[in-house]
């Protein structure tokens, strides 16, 4: 049955009522490829929510790479992670309001707004009362390792997921930022202890984790060097509250690609070595922390650079993920590194209650229509955007959802 898209913000149920079928933006295992051709629109049944779930009408979307890589099928099929359901409905970031609740939920009733954080993670595992619900073995990223994600008209998650909506944005606003600012405030306030007037060079600063990294340094009261693309990136930086930039075109000697031959690396050794001094002379001093997403192109680096006794924190690895670099850096100057990964839900409230006090602001760059999910995961697939773009589901328009005054997203095109 087609759907009509010019229905999908109209629903025809009160809140704690559910609707049999709904309108959702569907992967299927024989179609994976490009996205605009494995996203196919399809009328799916309404799930119900189970014991501690809730079901969440979404408002608006985010989008994210992880659903590129869904529709792909690389660099696994998602089907792996749930073998059980035989379509993906992706999509790790939401806003929208609480439709139906599970038996064993009474922090959340229909009609309250909320924004959603995408881990999961099973009540039975140990790990989840008392260690991290991320080093529990059931720990999954919902929207991608698990189905019910926010494209499409109702999501299911877990009531631990739900955070209060910020009353000052409006609904896209508020499903621009959950993925990637969580992961940064956990890289940084929690894994690195970040504190007042420490020095913290952030790879990729105008980025969907850099530009929350540099406001977080900011509040914190820690300065901040910023490793962007362009000068207009490294300007909104600075607004953002870097201590300055790096124009990181007048450093691509410094990349590690890999299979260099002994003289090329000592060439890339010496940029390296070139890019510290450039980094000193902006902070003052060496970094003692090294935010780091990028991961075989910039790790040899990262290393080298940061101060003795310092912190390398990586949640990522976007140029590779076979590392290569010279560890007597490491241990004859006593370095760590951290592994970091997304946020638990202590740390999503936390975090989102500094988006509640307007202290850390989201930053969106375009806003497109529910019809055009395939076409926004296109766009990352081609690397033609130019920023975080949100979804308009159940919204019709931008703007929708503010009930308070105070400062929205910040609208700009940014990127590494």
């Amino acid at each position: 049955m087609a759907v009509d898209l010019s229905q999908v913000a109209n629903v025809e149920a009160e809140p704690g009522e559910l609707p049999p079928t709904m309108a959702a933006w569907v992967i299927r295992e024989e179609r994976f490829g490009e996205p605009t051709d494995a996203f196919q629109l399809e009328e799916i049944e309404v799930p119900e929510p189970g014991a501690f779930e809730v079901i969440v009408r979404v408002m608006a979307a985010g989008v994210n790479f992880n659903n590129v890589w869904a529709a792909l099928g690389e660099p696994v099929s998602v089907f792996r992670y749930h073998p059980a359901e035989d379509h993906h409905i992706g999509g790790s970031d939401a806003s929208g309001v609480v439709w139906k609740v599970g038996d064993g939920v009474t922090r959340w009733k229909p009609g309250d707004e909320v924004v959603v954080h995408c881990n999961q993670a099973s009540y039975e595992d140990p790990e989840v009362h008392g260690l991290d619900p991320l080093a529990a073995p059931s720990q999954r990223i919902w929207g991608y390792e698990t189905s019910w994600g926010s494209f499409a008209q109702f999501c299911k998650v877990q009531a631990q997921q739900l955070l209060p909506k910020p009353s000052h944005l409006a609904w896209e606003e508020a499903a621009a930022y959950g993925l990637t600012y969580f992961t940064a405030y956990r890289m940084l306030i929690d894994r690195c202890k970040l504190q007042a007037g420490q020095r913290v060079l952030i790879w990729g600063a105008a980025g969907g984790l850099g530009v929350f990294a540099t406001q977080l340094c900011r509040l914190t009261g820690a300065e901040s060097v910023g490793v962007v693309s362009s000068d207009a990136k490294g300007k909104l930086i600075e607004q953002l509250g870097a201590t300055g930039y790096i124009h990181r075109g007048e450093y691509d000697g410094m990349m590690r690609l890999g299979g260099e031959s002994a003289a090329e690396e000592k060439v890339r050794f010496k940029e390296s070595r070139r890019f510290g001094k450039a980094v000193e002379k902006i902070l003052g001093g060496p970094p003692d922390i090294v935010f780091e997403h990028v991961g075989k192109a910039t790790f040899p680096t990262s290393v080298l650079i940061v101060k003795p006794f310092g912190k390398v924190v990586i949640c990522g690895a976007t140029s590779g993920y076979q590392l290569d670099f010279d560890v007597r850096y490491l241990w004859m100057r006593q370095k760590e590194i951290l592994g970091s990964h997304f946020a638990n839900a202590w740390e999503a409230n936390k975090a989102n209650e500094l988006i509640e006090q307007s202290k850390i602001r989201p930053v969106l760059w375009k806003t497109m229509g529910f019809e055009r999910v395939g076409e926004a995961h296109q766009l990352l697939r081609d690397n033609k955007h130019l920023g975080k773009i949100a979804i308009l589901v159940g919204a019709s328009e931008e703007g929708q959802g503010r009930t308070a005054d105070g400062p929205g997203a910040i609208r700009a095109e940014v990127g590494a």
